[in-house]
Formats: structure tokens, sequence, C-alpha cells
């Protein structure tokens, strides 16, 4: 008696099961794709984390530094071992993207993750260095009307420092990505870029700019050539481009004190992406 109504549920029984797995690859595909900051080896690894046991957790953090963990007791314990191993990997703060399921990333906190920043009175004590909370070494570049610029000279602004030359691939390839930076901070005056060439003369990279029909703010580093290793600083002394420039290219964003808020060793996937980063900091660097 029960099989003509079998009959009638059974094409949408059969449907449904097609459409779940779909889904579900909807859900992840757009989970992923929707990752900031990050790479698509990370964007993979979403994918291979919703395929984990339960209870996980994927975390992220401003930059591009990822991680997930899964197999614990309780949704809090995957949270704490997923942020405590991003952790481990980046000075930046570290925050849960999903957790099982469910997508619990908080898009309006994300932009404050550069902060808390510090006060004139706790600037004043921080000591020298390139790590986050630090203050940045006093560089000296020279500006496209031939007048010496020091870092310190634009305290009490928002400074993007980044370092590369013509002969970096991955240098040349992120300029007109960094040309819309640019173009979209136009409307806040209070941050200002410093492009500055390394390990080879300021002609050569200005030519390539012009050629490219890229537009983007270029200082002098005083390099000259392949060889030329160091920086100038502030009251004639150097610097190895090595002590703040691990690798090329180099970004630091500096708050309105000189202190290293965010740095990126190597190129981003989208610069755009820290479009709102650099307007919180504007408006919350006091």
């Amino acid at each position: 008696m029960f099989q003509p109504r079998l009959q009638r549920i059974l094409p949408a029984i059969v449907l449904l099961a097609a459409l779940l797995p779909a889904a579900a690859a909807d859900r992840s595909a757009g989970g992923a794709r929707a990752i900031p900051h990050v790479s698509d080896r990370a964007r993979q690894g979403y994918h291979e984390y919703l395929q984990a046991e339960m209870h996980r957790a994927y975390a992220i953090a401003p930059g591009g530094v990822w991680t997930w963990k899964s197999g614990f007791d309780s949704p809090e314990e995957a949270i704490d071992a997923a942020v405590g191993a991003c952790q481990a990997s980046t000075e930046q703060t570290c925050v849960p993207y999903a957790v099982n399921d469910d997508l619990v990333f908080d898009a309006r906190r994300w932009i404050t993750l550069w902060g808390p920043y510090k006060s004139a009175v706790e600037a004043a004590r921080a000591p020298e260095g390139r790590g986050r909370g630090e203050r940045f070494p006093d560089l000296l570049f020279t500006d496209a009307g031939g007048k010496p610029v020091a870092l310190s000279s634009l305290r009490g602004k928002v400074v993007v420092v980044h370092l590369w030359g013509t002969w970096c691939p991955s240098c040349v390839h992120e300029m007109p990505q960094f040309e819309e930076l640019v173009m979209a901070m136009r409307d806040i005056p209070d941050v200002v870029f410093v492009f500055s060439q390394v390990r080879e003369p300021y002609d050569v990279a200005r030519r390539w700019l012009q050629q490219k029909g890229v537009h983007v703010p270029l200082y002098d580093s005083g390099s000259h050539q392949p060889q030329d290793n160091r920086l100038n600083l502030k009251g004639g002394g150097t610097l190895a481009d090595r002590a703040v420039a691990p690798v090329f290219p180099m970004t630091y964003v500096l708050d309105r004190h000189g202190l290293v808020v965010f740095s990126l060793r190597g190129s981003a996937g989208d610069w755009l992406e820290y479009t709102e980063f650099l307007r919180d900091v504007a408006a919350r660097s006091k």
C-alpha cells in the first residue's frame, strides 16, 4: 500500500540528495573565496579544513597568516588551538574565521587589528626596531625634487614605506596594485607613501615607472648599483638594507609616532584589501 506513495516521493529524495553536496560545495567555495589577505594555498586549506573531524577551527591574521586545527572535544578548544598556532607565526593578531561549519569572521573587528595604537607617551618609550610596536629606523631619502626627507619629518602622518627594485619580479608585478592603493587613499592626506628603490639607481626605477605608466611617489634611497646594500640614516649613518628588509619587496606601515603597526615580507595578494586598515590607523592613531 505504501509503494505508490514511495514512487511519488522518490524523485524528490533523489533530487535532494543531489542538491545537498552541491549546496555544501557552494558554501565551501564561497567561504574560501571570502578569506581576506590569504593565498590560493590557504583557500585550498579551507576546503581541507571543512572535511576534517569535529571540533575544528580556522584562524587568520592580517598579512595572510592562516592555520586550522581539528579533532577537539569542544569548539572553544579548537579555537584556542587554531588561534595559538596562528599567533606563533605572526606579530599580528589572529582571529577565528570559521568554527566547525560556521563562518564566524567579524569584518568590523578585522580592520581594527593593527591596533590598539600607542599614545604619544607610550611611543616615546618604544625601542627602535622593525617589529610591531617598535620605532622604525629614521631612514633618509631624497624626494623627486631633490629635497632630503627623513622619516622622522613625517611624524604626525601614517607612513607606508615600501622597498623594491625593478630587478625583482614580484616587486614589479605588484606595483600597479600599489598605484590603485595610493589612488584609493588620496582622500586621506594623513596617509603618505614612500616608495624607494634598492640596489639600483633611482633613474632606473623612475624610468621603469614612466614606461609602465605607474604613478607612485618615488624616493631615492641613495643606491647607485647592485652592490649598494646600505640605506642612509638621518644624521649621517647607514644601515644594512637587510636589517629592515629580510626579503624584497618589503613593506612597513608606521603610525603617527613612527611606530611599526604592520609589516609584510614579499608581495600581497591584493593591496586594496588594506585600504580600510589604513583608514583605521589614520583615524585612531593619535
